[in-house]
């Protein structure tokens, strides 16, 4: 049992890796509970980062004496807001994509990093506020009850947007979607203005709950001075609201009106694509060529061309596409490629690859009104045929040189997560002998998520992986044995690719 546990926090901590995920630990004079506070952090993240404020109290003595962290002494305390400052600045040039924000005063408990972890996985780019849970009925001071219910107010009337807890240190920020970091206070009020300017610049916030301590009163550290910080936060909350009118208010005006015309553009843009090209090119193509291997090869091509012209030439604006092919993938030999599926938008950045690909589609994509008759015509396939009638027609395309492309979710995650992975592709795999040739993509979800109605800015980044021959396959044992090591390794490589974007 204690080797599962173990083998489950080192997954864990290796995760938080790949996807550029460290810790922060901001501290001034907390030397009672700093040691443990940060090895409690270490034990659910391999890269801890301590922020020493200008400790009077030992702390210095007690953070050289913890290994594997990395420690940032500011010569004088000058207040959390410039601490979190100099941690995030010291975790971007460290190549960070992410950081966890922990108080040091033993509040929050360390052990609720995985749900931070977990929220991350489902908003990638989103920050992830902890939402101290019970905070009603915890013992506090009315000070501190005033403070929270105070900052909640004004976060609603400066965002529109409703949080519970927007006092909680307890948070994961997306490091290069930091706004105002140079405009930030240095004292208590910085955390609430880093959620104002992110709510401003169209950043998501989600909360998730987390436990939380408060310790008896006589045991308490509080640098928190309720006359002169109500005073800094009612000047800064004054300050926020004249921004929230000149310069939020028109800022999310604009930000609609370009989202509206971006969606709309490019909704015009691929009916206009596919009425007055790819249709009459498709009857082009079969008026030349009734039928043969030529009028298929054809309309790949015409598939491929379309696709890479929307794709690539800004035929949805404000998204950025790109395809990194580290092992010059050629697509020459037939294999079977599978993807995580994240959009509607999907099929088209296949496509986009290469004219060698026969995709196996659902029905709704098959009998499109717009583009399922190219569909149709190129032999690409619906997987409601059944296997039976397909696979006489996937080995004669991979006879003439086709790969067979599959997603082996079978559906669209909401949320950009894997999904669990379907048997099908591994098993047509297996019975063709083909390779498998693993293709990665991040970004879709967040720029068009499923049941979503409108486009995002935002990137859209296919990575082709090396292939997996069919000797490995079989050395991985069954097809199910083989389902569940590749939904690992998908797992493995989003992670990856999320913290690659995001640093």
């Amino acid at each position: 049992m204690q080797d599962a546990e173990k083998d489950i926090t080192y997954d864990q901590r290796s995760r938080m890796r790949r996807r550029g995920i460290c810790v922060i630990v901001p501290t001034y004079n907390n030397a009672g509970t700093i040691r443990d506070v940060i090895e409690r952090c270490k034990a659910q993240c391999h890269d801890v980062i301590v922020v020493n404020d200008g400790c009077t109290d030992g702390t210095e003595g007690i953070l050289s004496a913890i290994e594997g962290i990395t420690v940032v002494t500011l010569p004088r305390n000058s207040g959390k807001g410039n601490a979190l400052r100099q941690g995030f600045r010291k975790a971007m040039a460290m190549g960070f994509a992410y950081a966890v924000t922990i108080d040091a005063d033993g509040q929050h408990f360390p052990e609720d990093i995985p749900l931070m972890l977990r929220a991350n996985v489902s908003n990638a780019g989103a920050i992830i506020v902890g939402e101290r849970k019970d905070l009603d009925s915890m013992e506090r001071s009315g000070g501190s009850r005033f403070a929270n219910a105070f900052s909640n107010f004004w976060f609603c009337v400066q965002t529109l947007r409703r949080l519970r807890d927007t006092q909680s240190g307890f948070r994961l920020y997306p490091l290069r979607k930091l706004h105002g970091l140079s405009l930030l206070t240095s004292r208590y009020e910085a955390e609430l203005e880093l959620l104002v300017f992110a709510a401003w610049h169209g950043v998501r916030i989600v909360q998730t709950p987390v436990s939380v301590y408060y310790p008896p009163k006589e045991e308490r550290v509080s640098h928190f001075r309720p006359g002169y910080d109500f005073m800094r936060i009612s000047i800064l909350n004054t300050v926020l609201c004249l921004l929230a009118v000149c310069y939020a208010l028109p800022l999310a005006l604009l930000r609609g009106a370009l989202t509206a015309l971006r969606t709309a553009y490019a909704l015009l843009f691929f009916l206009a694509t596919c009425l007055f090209v790819l249709l009459p090119a498709t009857c082009a193509v079969m008026k030349r060529h009734r039928s043969g291997d030529r009028r298929t090869w054809k309309l790949h091509r015409l598939l491929y061309l379309v696709s890479r012209f929307t794709m690539i030439r800004h035929g949805i604006p404000g998204v950025r596409y790109t395809i990194r092919n580290p092992r010059g993938e050629t697509f020459e030999k037939p294999a079977m490629i599978i993807c995580n599926h994240q959009s509607s938008l999907d099929i088209m950045a296949m496509l986009a690859l290469s004219p060698r690909i026969v995709i196996l589609t659902k029905d709704w994509v098959y009998n499109n009104p717009f583009f399922g008759l190219t569909l149709r015509h190129a032999e690409f396939h619906s997987v409601s045929m059944g296997t039976d009638k397909l696979m006489p027609k996937l080995r004669s395309l991979v006879s003439r040189g086709y790969s067979i492309m599959i997603y082996p979710e079978g559906t669209r995650s909401p949320d950009g997560s894997v999904l669990p992975f379907y048997q099908g592709a591994f098993w047509i795999a297996r019975e063709l002998d083909l390779d498998i040739l693993p293709v990665v993509e991040h970004g879709p979800a967040m720029v068009l998520p499923r049941d979503a109605r409108h486009l995002r800015r935002g990137f859209f980044r296919m990575t082709i992986d090396r292939r997996i021959t069919p000797q490995e396959c079989l050395a991985m044992g069954e097809v199910k044995d083989v389902r569940k090591w590749m939904r690992r390794y998908y797992i493995r490589r989003v992670d990856e690719e999320c913290g690659r974007i995001y640093n």
